[in-house]
């Protein structure tokens, strides 16, 4: 089994439920409540460049409307990414890769790369994220580990970048998980802590898999799975599953 170099909590989207998703400013919360490891979505603009969203539209995470596939990132730049979530938030943007992969370096974060294409565009955002990912992290420790609900989009990423860690992402795990996963040469396994079981996650151990299982948010379900023997659990709830929550003892 591969060695696993990764924080056992991660940040989902940057900030969890504390800061705008897929932010600079929600990396910084991230960082600010102790968390070593943030899991974002990048995905293509019109006109190519690699930036962080999560949803194929903007309305719901700026004072925008639209198909991103079809803005430019100049246009997306310009909307406010963060008065939604509130005040103190305004004027946030939506950030380039670049921009992230220099946060993450002055807060000497890792990084899970959620590979999150606009419909229609799997390969071709597979592609450009890993290659992207590969240049900006070259003299990174540890590399980023890129994912992907996208079959597709980290086909795509194998073969532009092929050194680059990946790890399926599933909402229920298929029983043909093995052949995916190893085709894709996958190091893990991301799956909805709902679809998971204690036999499941033994399997998928056995398989030469690490495990990620998001989005939990209940401190038990995490404890949990951790005795599961899941090796990473993305959270929203950065403030009661920290960073150091599995070694607290007291908790």
């Amino acid at each position: 089994m591969r060695t696993w170099p990764y924080p056992a909590i991660v940040a989902h989207r940057g900030g969890g439920k504390l800061a705008p998703e897929n932010t600079l400013e929600g990396i910084d919360t991230g960082a600010r409540f102790g968390l070593k490891m943030i899991e974002f979505d990048a995905k293509l603009s019109a006109d190519d460049v690699v930036f962080l969203l999560h949803d194929d539209d903007v309305d719901r995470t700026s004072n925008g409307q639209g198909a991103a596939k079809s803005m430019t990132y100049a246009q997306l730049r310009a909307l406010d990414a963060g008065a939604w979530f509130g005040k103190e938030f305004a004027g946030a943007h939506m950030p380039t890769l670049a921009e992230v992969r220099e946060r993450c370096a002055l807060l000497n974060m890792a990084a899970n790369i959620e590979i999150k294409p606009c419909p229609g565009r799997e390969v071709e955002t597979g592609e450009r994220v890993a290659r992207e990912a590969a240049r900006l992290w070259n003299d990174a420790e540890p590399e980023p580990l890129l994912s992907s609900f996208s079959y597709a989009a980290l086909e795509a990423a194998r073969d532009a970048a092929p050194t680059l860690p990946r790890g399926m992402l599933y909402e229920r795990v298929p029983a043909d998980w093995r052949a995916q996963t190893a085709a894709l040469g996958c190091v893990s396994l991301h799956a909805d802590h709902r679809s998971l079981d204690e036999n499941l996650v033994r399997e998928i151990k056995d398989a030469g898999l690490r495990v990620l299982a998001y989005t939990v948010n209940e401190p038990e379900r995490a404890r949990l799975i951790a005795r599961w023997g899941v090796d990473a659990i993305c959270t929203d709830r950065i403030d009661i599953i920290g960073a150091d929550f599995l070694n607290d003892a007291s908790k």
